[in-house]
């Protein structure tokens, strides 16, 4: 299989930035806030306070052995002030992480809905560039690392800093000649993190890049698993797995091998930290110097022990920090992708359309489509009748700009015609529908809908005029009766059964084990290829459009249901506009007009036997001189 490119690792353009535009998701929960500080306040107020009561509990219990007298009362009261300190810490850490977790729910919420929503709203150009394991590598790996930092890590830095200011005050009140050695210590500690996160956090940004790129691997290779065990590559699929997998392994390797050693190399300098300050505070109270006690020294290496943990706890959190805005980067990044530009303004209404060319707007569908066209200098409204008459003149496309895939086509087709493309893969058939209904905008030459520049039309309008039957075939979970009607979510049940019964479904259908209301999952995978087409065109049939598309839509039906299926059609094609894209040449025999195309041209034009009396290219391939490819 061939080499992919390896993700190149890249870091977050502008941190401020990003993080602006995360809180800016989180409007409405201001009151939230304000809780959430106070509790983290009281939280870390707690485990301050508490320990701070350590000195006279174990002063007054230093002065029972001294003088033989127990205050007991003092004692027990001390005990109940801690035990209601730390209580009051456990409530208020409880309440400010329930909040901080109802915030970042509602903020993922609110991203992924405009991620979603974007994507709805892109262009096919933007899908044709990222494959899906990308797309949902987004919804998934760094949507969960946003969690992760929002749930967590904000509280945590709110906590930390109120704590290390807090006890670094206290250790000053209680011995300003201990308060330098910690002042030493945390020179160190901060330039120990400071080595081991720059290290870190690049190696969880390459990881986030790996699993996007492992995700997407693995999400082809499960949809083409048949195509892979055909051509026997489950080896080269291996080996390319493995070197994405060991891309991965690497990058999080690196990542947590620096991550993972932080918090010995911290536990390891926090008991020095210790004990230097055990022995120093103890030749201190030996010797009475600055008034230190034995619970001074006892409160104060407590102190010590709190102090490295906020600070270790940040620094842990730092890389989580710094993954969670690589992913919110790349989510952004999307969000921020320009939509499919739309400036068409006529509109597909229902209608009433009486014997005298009078067109009345309904709400209700009546079986007539009309095209509504807004004046905008004198606010007037005007309509036409909606044919399905499709012309191309002098069309020039390309995907990329530099390489042109369709070379001045111009064909007309009238309303009850059906036109039928036929040449090798990659002549342009499909291209010209794509073009027909706005997938791709064409730079130059003019596209006209029944007269109307396509570019006039409002997309959403212009699409709902067509349905297109596609060689691949996409059913959604739900029933078999969904899956019809979402050609038509408003048809009745008549309409789709009647839908069925032309595209010869309705069969099969009534054979399933619970007939319509049968439940279709993993794309219809418990459906056979052809069945799932056949439910395809009855999706395309209960829309009742216009025009209608067909690329490549019998490829999966063998012909004698082909035949039937075609009969059915004439029907369903009377009145309207026919596009249809075959290799087998005996599915356009009976089209009114057959269009062959070469490198992008239409190179021979005609019906069935007009083009046979040519015995031209056409001729050629429906004799079997040349074979579609």
């Amino acid at each position: 299989m061939p080499p992919r490119k390896q993700a190149v690792m890249e870091k977050p353009a502008d941190f401020k930035a990003t993080i602006k535009r995360i809180f800016s998701y989180m409007h409405g929960f201001g009151l939230y806030f304000v809780f959430v500080v106070i509790g983290v306040i009281f939280s870390s107020i707690a485990g301050i306070a508490g320990n701070s009561l350590l000195k006279p509990l174990i002063d007054n219990i230093e002065d029972a052995l001294k003088t033989g007298s127990w205050d007991k009362a003092g004692f027990i009261r001390i005990l109940f002030i801690m035990g209601g300190i730390y209580l009051l810490g456990a409530v208020s850490s409880f309440v400010y992480m329930r909040l901080m977790m109802r915030i970042s729910t509602t903020t993922l919420m609110r991203i992924r809905n405009d991620l979603f929503c974007k994507m709805e709203s892109l262009p096919i150009r933007f899908f044709d560039k990222h494959t899906h394991g990308e797309l949902m590598s987004l919804f998934t790996n760094d949507t969960d690392t946003l969690r992760e930092m929002l749930s967590n890590s904000i509280a945590q830095f709110i906590s930390s800093a109120i704590t290390i200011t807090g006890i670094l005050i206290m250790m000053i009140i209680y011995s300003w000649q201990l308060t330098i050695i910690v002042v030493v210590m945390l020179f160190v500690i901060v330039r120990v993190i400071g080595f081991i996160g720059s290290r870190s956090s690049k190696g969880f940004i390459a990881q986030q890049k790996a699993i996007g790129a492992a995700n997407g691997y693995i999400e082809e290779l499960v949809e083409g698993q048949k195509v892979v065990k055909v051509f026997t590559h489950e080896d080269e699929a291996t080996e390319e797995f493995d070197r994405l997998n060991e891309e991965l392994c690497q990058a999080a390797t690196r990542a947590n091998t620096f991550a993972n050693i932080l918090m010995p190399v911290m536990n390891n300098l926090s008991y020095l930290h210790y004990a230097v300050t055990a022995i120093v505070g103890g030749i201190m109270t030996v010797n009475g110097i600055g008034g230190m006690t034995v619970g001074t020294v006892v409160a104060y290496l407590q102190y010590t022990r709190s102090f490295s943990h906020p600070i270790t706890q940040v620094s842990q959190q730092l890389n989580a920090v710094l993954t969670a805005l690589a992913g919110a980067e790349r989510i952004f990044k999307v969000i921020d992708e320009e939509p499919e530009t739309d400036e068409g303004y006529v509109t597909l209404v229902n209608a009433d359309i009486a014997e005298d060319g009078t067109i009345t707007e309904t709400s209700e569908r009546t079986g007539r489509w009309a095209w509504r066209h807004p004046h905008k200098a004198d606010g007037s409204v005007t309509y036409t009748e909606v044919h399905g008459n499709v012309e191309l003149d002098d069309v020039y496309f390309g995907y990329e700009p530099e390489k042109t895939v369709l070379n001045g086509i111009s064909l007309y087709a009238h309303s009850g015609q059906k036109i039928a493309f036929v040449g090798s893969t990659g002549a342009g058939k499909t291209t010209i529908t794509n073009l027909i209904n706005r997938f791709y905008d064409v730079p130059d030459g003019k596209i006209r809908y029944d007269g109307i520049n396509i570019n006039k039309i409002k997309k959403s309008d212009l699409r709902r005029s067509q349905s297109i039957v596609l060689q691949d075939t996409h059913l959604f979970t739900g029933t078999v009766m969904d899956n019809i009607r979402y050609g038509k979510l408003d048809a009745t049940d008549e309409e789709v059964y009647a839908a069925a019964k032309l595209a010869n479904a309705d069969g099969f259908i009534n054979h399933l084990e619970n007939g319509y209301e049968t439940m279709l999952t993993r794309d219809g995978g418990n459906l056979s290829q052809g069945q799932r087409q056949l439910l395809a065109i009855a999706r395309a049939a209960v829309a009742d459009p216009p025009v209608l598309i067909l690329d490549e839509a019998t490829s999966s039906i063998d012909t004698r249901t082909e035949a039937m299926i075609e009969k059915g059609m004439d029907s369903l094609m009377e009145g309207r506009t026919v596009f249809v894209i075959a290799h087998r040449l005996s599915t356009v025999r009976n089209s009114t007009a057959i269009m062959v195309l070469e490198h992008g041209k239409i190179i021979e034009r005609g019906s069935h036997s007009e083009l046979i009396s040519q015995r031209g290219k056409y001729y050629q391939l429906y004799n079997g001189m040349f074979e579609l490819s």
